[in-house]
């Protein structure tokens, strides 16, 4: 950790609902094996719970393109889970908010540290049980890390989440995809080495040269604990189907479908069922 300060998170930049006031919420640094830097925030229990982090602590992962908000949903599912005398640890990823590095330098193997890195921090910091929840793109790297962090979990959440590159990124199936790794924008990436996400977040040719090969999938099955997954029905970016199929076929996986949502539960109500939902998973209750 390379400094650590306070910080009080009153809005959701992105579309202006309320986040709920913190009790003991602050901003620190990790720095990965490589030396980058990565923008953190803890948000410590509610008053009432230990403030050591021995009830537990969960990392929140998040997806491509954002940062450690998440839209705000992971703001507000970490006062909720303060609320249940959790701890919990939000961080960008290299490339994405304040934390070090370009988007363009963005690979899966810099996101593999960066977790690491963080949930090194979190495991030397606060002596509970440690749980993960990741969204979308955020599962890659945490499904690839399953060896090593797998046998550390108690708790796994997965929402959104990418599970199969080659149907989401190289061959895509679904409107995102098709617009964003189409023809077109691959030619752009061969020619310019960058490709242009949404229009506005650049992707370099290494992350795409490491989608070929790596199946984030199979880390869950070889070693992941049990996960509840969370899927939106009308999701046009992340296929539902392979979510939903992947949880039935591996062994102690629930799904769960938030009906009428798309990707990244953008209502407050697809938002709280998600919230809701986790929360019940992460302190020990039926998910349903």
């Amino acid at each position: 950790m390379n400094g650590e300060m306070h910080v009080h998170e009153a809005h959701d930049r992105q579309n202006g609902r309320p986040v709920p006031d913190a009790w003991d919420v602050r901003r620190v640094q990790v720095t990965a094996p490589d030396g980058v830097v990565l923008d953190a925030v803890v948000h410590r229990p509610a008053p009432g719970f230990p403030a050591d982090g021995s009830r537990g602590t969960v990392l929140l992962v998040h997806g491509i393109s954002a940062t450690m908000d998440e839209g705000g949903a992971f703001v507000r599912l970490a006062q909720r889970l303060a609320e249940l005398g959790l701890t919990t640890v939000r961080f960008s990823f290299r490339g994405h908010g304040e934390s070090g590095g370009g988007p363009q330098g963005i690979t899966i193997a810099g996101e593999m540290l960066d977790l690491e890195a963080v949930a090194g921090h979190a495991e030397r910091e606060f002596p509970g049980p440690l749980s993960v929840v990741a969204a979308s793109f955020g599962a890659v790297s945490t499904g690839l890390s399953m060896p090593w962090l797998g046998p550390r979990l108690r708790h796994l959440v997965l929402w959104n989440p990418v599970l199969d590159l080659r149907r989401t990124f190289l061959e895509p199936e679904l409107p995102w995809g098709l617009a964003n790794f189409g023809p077109e924008p691959m030619a752009e990436l061969a020619r310019d080495g960058q490709l242009l996400l949404d229009g506005r977040f650049a992707l370099g040719r290494v992350l795409f040269a490491e989608m070929a090969r790596c199946r984030p999938l199979d880390g869950y099955a070889a070693a992941g604990p049990p996960a509840l997954v969370l899927h939106g029905d009308r999701d046009t970016l992340v296929s539902f189907d392979i979510a939903r199929q992947a949880a039935e076929a591996l062994p102690h996986w629930e799904f769960h479908a938030v009906t009428g949502a798309g990707h990244g539960f953008h209502t407050p109500e697809h938002e709280r069922e998600a919230i809701t939902v986790t929360a019940r998973r992460l302190t020990g209750e039926t998910a349903g």
